[in-house]
Order: structure tokens, then C-alpha cells, then sequence
């Protein structure tokens, strides 16, 4: 499964050079993902989480394997893009192609870098929106309701399309529509761009990061954005200037601003949890491994993503709370402690569980 987050910026605001900071999390094991041969402007980043060292330690192994997912860099948006300015066209399909967009906004100071469009970090917002709501508008406008009777499947996607095209005329997302499941369903072909989940990034100097960090309803406040859509504050630079340091380094660093984690690791994890993804955990002498699955994935989907053979060859789940795992010292413990669950094909997978998948063949 491959899953993708855009960053999306006016010229000059930083989206680079978050992207560099990104890389610094690169899989080490990218040769473990279907997906490790990719295009230069897209890095395989690694999803942190503390839970898998502490489950390296109990069954004694040395290799850890993250979840995963992919960030893009995109190139910078101008004003008009929508109607072919700068790279327009190529420049929206590429955003067509991710599953989130991350909103990189300008919110520091620097005489040597040139704004090139950008202003401050609310108005930037509304050039970056209302260029992709044109899109949307621009791709809705030939689809008129015909004068014929329609079938079920072409009455749900005209009053879809009804219901955006009012929101778009009004400044407003598609995301905002209220649409039916049945809507919603018949107009996904469309891929429209501010259907999308949005991630706000404030790339801002390092002097406010103590004052904005992790405080998402004292940012959410001023920028005037919408519930569905998340706000992370970081320093991109600073960031990036982090990238050869350990974890511990790096939160000693931070600490001296008043920061208690990187603001890398608070994006990844909201990108990760906005693309809908959990994790489940398998734990064995050969390696420990987070897996990212759908919410709502069965057990036997769950399976599928470690061998295809797997979902075909599915009886059962061993599962393991991981408290429970960590606390009793790993399947022997919690086995002779009756702490182990054994699911079947309609079990859905939560996050966390640690599984063993019993299979035929």
C-alpha cells in the first residue's frame, strides 16, 4: 500500500527545505517497501514510534523496521496557476495524485529570501485554496444535468456535484459539501483537489516555536481554517539542521526553545493518522515490524499485507495487548497468563495489537 502526502507552497516558503528535513527520516531498509524505486521528489519517510525498541528488547532482536509513508515534493504553486501560470497543469496533477496536502505557509523573516508571492501566512492560505477551488470549479464546469431521466448511480453524482459547485462558487472546499455516502462514492473519479485532507504547516521563526508549539487551537484561531483541516508550527531550517543528530540530541536541542519533541515527528504522525492509516505490530527473534493498514481492515486483509499468500491462507490471529506483551515479557508471558486472543476473519484490527497470523499451508 502506498499512500502519499504533497507539500504544497507558494515559491520560497520553505517547502524544500522541509522536504530535506523529511529525508533525514528516509528508511534506512527501503528495500523492505514495494515501493523503495521512486522519483527523486519523493522520499520514503519513516513513521516514528517508541513502541518498537521497547518490543526489540523483549524478544532480543537488532531489527526494527518503521511504518512507512510517502512525502512529495511539489513544485511551488504561483497565483493563476489554474489557468496555466507557471507550471499550472503539471503542477495540479501532481497534487491529483497525492492523498493529503500539506499546506506549507510562510511565518518567518529573512531579508535574503525573496517572498516571490507569499505576504503573511493567512493570505498565502487563500491564494493556495482559492487556486485549487478554481480548479475544481474549471473541472465541474461542463457537468450539467442532462434532461433525461437518470438512474440512481447519475442522480447521486449530479447532486454531488450541485452541492460542491455551490460551495466552490461560495469560496468554500468541497470537503465542506454535506454529501451522502452514495454522493460521495459517485463523484470520487473526479479526484477533486479540495475534496483532499489538508495539513496546515506555519513554518515559522525559531524565537515564536515556543509560543505556537503544540498549542493547534491558538493556531487554528487566526488562520480561520476549517475543522477538518490540522495546523502543525515547526522550523523547517532548524529542522533540517537536526538531520544528523540523534533523537536525544535532538530533543535536548529543542528543549533549550521550550520544545519538547521535533516538530517533524508531530507532522509525520498527524499525516500518517489523516491518511487513515493504523498500525499493527508483528515481534519475533528475526525482527520487530510496524505495519500500516486502513482503519477498518479485517484480519485477513491485515495478513495480506505482510504475503499475499497470507489473507488466501488465514484461520486465525494470535493477539496480543501491547502493554500486555511489553509487561510479561512477550508471547510465552502473556500466553501462560491467558492474555492472548485468537480472532477469525471478522475481526477488525486496532492499533497496537501485536499479532501472530496462524496460517494454512
Amino acid at each position: 500500500m502506498s499512500l502519499q502526502a504533497g507539500l504544497v507552497g507558494l515559491p520560497n516558503v520553505g517547502k524544500s527545505t522541509l522536504f530535506n528535513a523529511l529525508l533525514s527520516r528516509t528508511v534506512a531498509d527501503a528495500q523492505n517497501y514495494p515501493f523503495c524505486t521512486i522519483e527523486p521528489n519523493v522520499g520514503v519517510v519513516e513513521v516514528p514510534d517508541e513502541r518498537l525498541p521497547k518490543l526489540a528488547k523483549v524478544v532480543n532482536t537488532q531489527k526494527i523496521i518503521p511504518a512507512a509513508i510517502e512525502f512529495v515534493d511539489i513544485a511551488g504553486l504561483v497565483e493563476g496557476a489554474h489557468k496555466g501560470e507557471g507550471l499550472g497543469n503539471k503542477f495540479l496533477s501532481h497534487i491529483r495524485e497525492v492523498d493529503v496536502i500539506i499546506m506549507v505557509l510562510r511565518d518567518f523573516e529573512n531579508d535574503n529570501i525573496v517572498r516571490a508571492g507569499s505576504t503573511n501566512p493567512e493570505n498565502d492560505m487563500q491564494i493556495l485554496l482559492t487556486e485549487l477551488q478554481l480548479a475544481d470549479l474549471a473541472q465541474l464546469e461542463k457537468q450539467n444535468r442532462p434532461n433525461k431521466k437518470l438512474s440512481d448511480e447519475e442522480k447521486a453524482r449530479y447532486d454531488a456535484i450541485d452541492k460542491i459547485r455551490a460551495k466552490l462558487e461560495q469560496g468554500k472546499n468541497a470537503s465542506e459539501a454535506d454529501l451522502t455516502k452514495d454522493e460521495a462514492h459517485a463523484i470520487k473519479s473526479f479526484g477533486l483537489l479540495t475534496l483532499k485532507p489538508i495539513i496546515i504547516v506555519l513554518n515559522t521563526d525559531e524565537e515564536k516555536l515556543n509560543e505556537l508549539f503544540g498549542s493547534e487551537s491558538s493556531l487554528r484561531a487566526p488562520m480561520n481554517i476549517g475543522e477538518k483541516q490540522s495546523i502543525v508550527a515547526l522550523n523547517a531550517k532548524l529542522e533540517a539542521d537536526m538531520a544528523g543528530m540523534t533523537r536525544d540530541e535532538r530533543i535536548e536541542l529543542l528543549n533549550a526553545y521550550g520544545i519538547e519533541k521535533p516538530g517533524l515527528e508531530i507532522l509525520i504522525k498527524k499525516t500518517y493518522e489523516t491518511l487513515g492509516l493504523i498500525t499493527f505490530l508483528t515481534a519475533g527473534e528475526k525482527e520487530v515490524r510496524a505495519w500500516p493498514i486502513l482503519k477498518g481492515t479485517l484480519a485477513p486483509q491485515a495478513a495480506g499485507a505482510i504475503h499475499t499468500d497470507f489473507e488466501k491462507g488465514f484461520v486465525k490471529a494470535k493477539i496480543a495487548n501491547f502493554e500486555d506483551f511489553i509487561g510479561l515479557k512477550g508471547w510465552k508471558g502473556v500466553m501462560d497468563a491467558g492474555k492472548v486472543r485468537f480472532e477469525g476473519k471478522d475481526y477488525e484490527m486496532q492499533e497496537g495489537d501485536v499479532v501472530e497470523f496462524m496460517i494454512n499451508g
